[in-house]
């Protein structure tokens, strides 16, 4: 006698649907802990197949967004209104990076990691849609009587590895390199100094169109463990628009004051400040240095004047032909340096030459290495690259124009020349150097 099957046979259809049912739910209500886009970049199509060490290489922009003075805030609430309070303005910001090609990575208590995969541009976007996000959200807050609050947005560029860390019960996707840490440093920034948004100079090189955004030189700063300092770089676009005017126009002079401070002329960088002050009294950041220079403010705190960059070890590409042309060039910059504040016009000329044509030897060998050996990453290099002839380019017309002011044009020779040099050998040319060993490429030299 065969056995009575337990369910009708009419009924199997019904089944096979609600286990797809099950399936999709389950896999929905996954996507809202493990980004559906994480998966994606990890080559995963269904999270039931994530396996500890899982990883990928990525050209990744950075966003790191906080609200300001939270801790103070906070202590002003119950726990059940801090949740909602931080639950009704992530609510807000979510929609925002997705619109713009991001995806959120996690959260950090009241600050947001948002990733974007394919462009800087659209970061810089989306940090300006969040501030005009933020507006509405504060207009309510006012209407129900509550105080409004204020953000601050740090973003990078670079390339990081996306995988999955953890152990045997439990993992994590996560993001790691040092593009994320110069973020996270980034977005430490903006309270300090009284603005909405900052981006490291790799974002700046790698904007697809920089003429787009309203941007100015704020600092240099130093990544906690790393050697050498970053130009950090305030994006102004979301002002009032007689402020992004009042700044635009008044850039060269802000940026002649904060030279002299960076070299630690500090009586010159405090009256040149006065002056800008007086033009544009209500730019946040030039308060801020104003108390930066007063002897008598508890932020006093000049800063120690950083020496022209010299050859180290550290530096090596482990290939001669390009060792030997950084060390020239970081030479012949220095010798710049040196024929500006001499104020040796002769000089300035041939090292201007020689560093022209020697940079774009070096450029022209390493991107002809770069796509010999499949470089993923070669499009990233080649835009840095681009960038740094186009700042080349502005730097030579003004020493050619014969400029006076002698400070600011060898502190930019240190921003544009030796220092994005010494960035672009530790990190992007570091990292090339990398794959050529991992792919046992023989030298060329």
């Amino acid at each position: 006698m065969s056995a009575t099957p337990s369910t009708p046979p009419g009924n199997a259809p019904e089944n096979s649907d609600a286990l797809r049912e099950r399936l999709y739910n389950t896999t929905a209500a996954y996507s809202r802990f493990v980004p559906r886009e994480f998966l994606n970049l990890l080559g995963i199509e269904d999270i039931r197949k994530v396996e500890l060490g899982q990883q990928v290489e990525r050209k990744m922009t950075i966003l790191f967004c906080d609200i300001r003075n939270f801790t103070a805030l906070s202590e002003t609430m119950s726990p059940q209104e801090n949740f909602n309070f931080l639950n009704s303005y992530l609510v807000q910001m979510e929609p925002v990076i997705t619109a713009h090609g991001g995806f959120i990575d996690k959260y950090i208590g009241d600050a947001i990691m948002a990733l974007f995969p394919d462009s800087p541009d659209e970061a810089l976007r989306c940090s300006q849609a969040m501030l005009r996000q933020l507006d509405a959200y504060n207009d309510g807050r006012q209407r129900a009587g509550y105080r409004p609050i204020r953000i601050g947005i740090g973003i990078n560029t670079g390339i990081v590895i996306l995988g999955t860390i953890g152990g045997a019960a439990r993992m994590d996707g996560t993001v790691i390199g040092d593009a994320v840490n110069l973020a996270a440093r980034l977005e430490r920034l903006p309270k300090e100094y009284r603005v909405s948004v900052l981006i490291s100079d790799y974002t700046l090189y790698s904007l697809d169109r920089p003429d787009e955004w309203a941007i100015r030189f704020l600092d240099r700063t130093q990544v906690r463990g790393k050697q050498g300092s970053h130009s950090v770089y305030e994006v102004f676009n979301n002002d009032a628009p007689s402020l992004v005017q009042a700044k635009k126009r008044t850039i060269k002079l802000f940026e002649q004051a904060l030279a002299c401070y960076h070299v630690g002329d500090i009586g010159a960088a405090r009256q040149r400040l006065v002056d800008y002050a007086a033009a544009v009294p209500e730019d946040s950041a030039v308060h801020v240095y104003l108390e930066r220079c007063n002897p008598l403010a508890e932020s006093y705190g000049p800063p120690r004047p950083e020496t022209m960059p010299h050859w180290h070890e550290e530096y090596s590409y482990g290939l001669s032909t390009i060792d030997t042309v950084h060390q020239d060039l970081l030479a012949n910059m220095n010798a710049l340096s040196k024929a500006l504040h001499d104020n040796n016009l002769e000089a300035t000329g041939a090292l201007l030459d020689k560093i022209s044509m020697a940079a774009l030897k070096d450029f022209e060998f390493e991107e002809r290495e770069m796509g010999q050996s499949s470089y993923p990453f070669l499009d990233l290099h080649a835009r840095q690259h681009q960038r740094f002839f186009e700042y080349f380019e502005e730097l030579r017309r003004e020493i050619e124009s014969r400029e006076e002011d002698r400070i600011y044009l060898i502190f930019r020779v240190k921003r544009f020349l030796t220092g994005w040099l010494v960035n672009h050998i530790v990190s992007a040319d570091r990292h090339f150097g990398h794959f050529r060993r991992s792919k046992t490429i023989p030298d060329a030299a």
